[in-house]
């Protein structure tokens, strides 16, 4: 897909792996609508960097997990830019809780990030089908290695980015054949994210993931960003997949 005269979603793109994401579309020339659920003056820092850059941009606040603000997010896009060709189903929600820990897992916890990880993707999926269509756009939806085996912050956790990638190929045969769904697992993404919810554990885990992953190093948000728009970009007759971006760690013995 050329992406100049293009127009995006991102969703939870005040920060991190969205943030990156959206400022790579707006340098191909593409218009981002920047979608928060909590940090508006972050979204709006972003917004106007990518409009820095040449391009329409919108801050629009939607949580994910309530259908009716995924359309209204839609219908947003579409009266800013006219158009809708990519969405970037990036926001993303968890509790760091022990694995063995089972009985703090709460059902306020599978609600939460099943509704953010899982129901968000369909939800705006669905409300952006009829525009991606008409447009034939592509999906990307950010899951996590967390999907394919059982690491990461949480057991709800790993379970919703395991149902996100089903829910990826159910969508990529659904939506065939004028639009295109795919995904990106990464594994350690270093940043505010991970920093906040490890603490004081952050810098002892990155070295840790370091020393395992074959590439001996953890991603960047630039890192996942640049394979989405690899996907975005190149992948004209990929759909369905979902692409590790991880350092080679699901190989690793």
């Amino acid at each position: 897909m050329e992406l100049s005269g293009k127009a995006a979603i991102v969703t939870g793109s005040s920060s991190g792996v969205g943030r990156a994401t959206a400022l790579m579309l707006a340098r191909k020339g593409c218009a981002v609508l920047i979608n928060y659920s909590r940090k508006r003056e972050a979204a709006d820092e972003v917004c106007e960097q990518v409009k820095a850059l040449g391009v329409k941009s919108i801050a629009v606040r939607a949580d994910v997990a309530k259908d009716a603000e995924c359309r209204a997010m839609v219908d947003a896009a579409l009266k800013t830019f006219g158009r809708l060709d990519v969405l970037v189903n990036n926001a993303g929600t968890t509790r760091f809780i022990p694995f063995d820990n089972l009985e703090e897992v709460k059902d306020e916890d599978w609600e939460t990030i099943f509704g953010v990880n899982l129901r968000g993707p369909f939800q705006c999926a669905r409300a952006a089908r009829a525009a991606l269509t008409e447009s034939g756009g592509c999906v990307i939806n950010v899951s996590s290695i967390a999907g394919y085996r059982p690491v990461g912050s949480s057991i709800p956790y790993g379970t919703s980015k395991a149902a996100l990638n089903s829910l990826t190929a159910a969508l990529a045969r659904v939506m065939a054949p004028k639009v295109r769904v795919n995904g990106v697992a990464p594994g350690f993404i270093a940043g505010e994210w991970l920093q906040a919810g490890l603490g004081q554990a952050y810098d002892a885990a990155k070295q840790a993931w370091e020393k395992r992953a074959p590439l001996q190093r953890a991603s960047e948000p630039d890192d996942v960003a640049r394979v989405i728009l690899a996907l975005i970009e190149a992948g004209d007759l990929v759909t369905g997949q979902v692409l590790p971006v991880e350092g080679g760690a699901l190989i690793a013995g």
